[in-house]
C-alpha cells in the first residue's frame, strides 16, 4: 500500500508552505508500507526556534485551509522539534541541531521519496 492521493497532497501544500518561509531540508517520505499509523512523513528544518515555530504556523494555517485539521501537536514552545499529527500525515519541523542529531531521513531511508514539485531556488 502507498500513500493516498490525499495524503501526497498535503504533503506537497505542507512542503510549500515551509518553503514560504524559508524552511529548509525539506523531504517527503512514504512511510505507509513501514507503519500502520501513518501514510507520511514531512520534515523541515528551521535555522532558529522562531523559525521553527513560524514553519509549523504556516504547515498549520494552509493545511486547515485544505480540511485537514491537526490531531495533536508537540513542542511548538520550545521550537526545537515541533510534531504536527494530521493523521495520514506527520509533520517534523527541526531545528538544524535537532535535525543532525535525529536524523530521521537515515532512519527512515528505506522508505520511498514524495515529490513535493517546490519551486526552483535562484
Amino acid at each position: 500500500m502507498t500513500a493516498t492521493a490525499r495524503t501526497i497532497e498535503l504533503v506537497q501544500a505542507a512542503a510549500k508552505a515551509a518553503d514560504g518561509v524559508m524552511g529548509t531540508d525539506l523531504v517527503g517520505l512514504d512511510v505507509s508500507e513501514r507503519l500502520p499509523l501513518t501514510d507520511a512523513f514531512l520534515l523541515a528544518t528551521g535555522s532558529s526556534e522562531r523559525q521553527v515555530s513560524a514553519i509549523a504556523r504556516a504547515i498549520e494555517d494552509d493545511l486547515f485551509e485544505l480540511g485537514a485539521k491537526p490531531l495533536r501537536r508537540e513542542g511548538r514552545a520550545d521550537g526545537r522539534w515541533v510534531l504536527i499529527d494530521l493523521g495520514d500525515l506527520v509533520v517534523h519541523v527541526f531545528h538544524e541541531d535537532e535535525r543532525q542529531y535525529y536524523q530521521l531521513e537515515r532512519l527512515w531511508r528505506d522508505c520511498p521519496a514524495i515529490a513535493l514539485d517546490l519551486p526552483a531556488a535562484d
